[in-house]
């Protein structure tokens, strides 16, 4: 079994890396070949501290993601957030490689929002909102900037001294941001960004101006909620997976609708495999919810995997 620390793994991820593997595992998505099997949420003994098993499958790749947050871990300067990602040996049953993934995974979920804000926002949009202030915040604010010309960064989070950290940690980046109220940050944002562990709406529907884009980031399990419902029947829709983010994601919150056609929601990987429109108008509203893919884990395992048998040949 090949065995990549989280120290080699951190040390050959980028931003471009993940969001070519990002972009590959939506579209596979999409396939009739591949699978995306229902995740488990758990708690560890104390119940504040959970994990997740998600697994998936394609033609070419099959394993497993653990991704473990514990919250306590900040007061001890750890990272809350871990996670484990499992490349399994087809042939004979058994791991193939596994691949300590901690700053990989915040890689792989900013990069999946790049990619569907890549396809979905205006190509002018400069003004990005972002609602929270954590360690996965600034990776998202970084992969945008990316991919749309941000001259702008509204950041919205309760802790004053934990925002002024945070707008300094950006500014280190090359990202001009301030702090700003909920409402004046939606007004003034072309993308809206959530990376939050919120269990209710983080701004009203009301506050968000025709042609913005809205990528809602956190919600990954039952209860989970940064957006209102009352947004989704202003927006075109879309997400990584339906039957996932129906369950666990932010869409959960208007699963009743789209199961009976009120509305409907596009998995982005159509979109950018061209079968699908993503924004059709300047003044659409778009929303795309990440609720977080095991194929996402295995595709961005498997560039981690060539990128280290490239540098040991080297």
């Amino acid at each position: 079994m090949q065995f990549i620390s989280e120290a080699e793994s951190a040390a050959l991820v980028s931003h471009a890396l993940a969001f070519d593997a990002i972009r590959d595992a939506l579209i596979a998505a999409t396939r009739p070949d591949s699978h995306v099997f229902p995740a488990v949420i758990a708690h560890g003994s104390l119940r504040e501290n959970r994990y997740s098993v998600k697994a998936g499958t394609t033609q070419a790749v099959a394993g497993v993601k653990m991704g473990f947050y514990w919250p306590a871990n900040k007061q001890r300067g750890l990272p809350s957030h871990n996670s484990i990602i499992a490349v399994f040996d087809q042939e004979v049953g058994k791991v193939a490689a596994l691949i300590e993934a901690g700053v990989v995974n915040a890689y792989r979920t900013s990069a999946a929002d790049a990619v569907a804000t890549d396809a979905l926002a205006r190509p002018d949009a400069r003004v990005l909102a972002i609602f929270g202030a954590g360690n996965q915040a600034g990776y998202e604010c970084q992969a945008i900037a990316r991919i749309r010309p941000i001259d702008t960064v509204l950041v919205v989070n309760r802790d004053a001294a934990e925002t002024e950290a945070f707008i300094a940690r950006l500014a280190s980046h090359g990202l001009r941001a301030r702090a700003e109220a909920p409402q004046a940050a939606c007004q003034q944002a072309d993308i809206i960004v959530t990376a939050t562990p919120s269990q209710s709406p983080l701004f009203d529907a009301g506050w968000v101006r025709p042609g913005t884009h809205v990528s809602t980031m956190g919600a990954d399990s039952t209860g989970k909620q940064e957006a209102p419902a009352a947004l989704m029947t202003r927006a075109r829709l879309f997400c990584d997976l339906p039957e996932q983010s129906t369950r666990i994601g932010e869409l959960q919150h208007v699963a009743a609708d789209i199961a009976a056609g009120r509305l409907s929601v596009t998995p982005i990987g159509a979109v950018l495999a061209g079968e699908a429109q993503g924004r059709q108008d300047r003044d659409d509203i778009t929303v795309f919810d990440s609720s977080g893919l095991s194929l996402q884990d295995l595709y961005i395992g498997q560039r981690i995997l060539a990128a280290h048998a490239a540098r040991a040949t080297a």
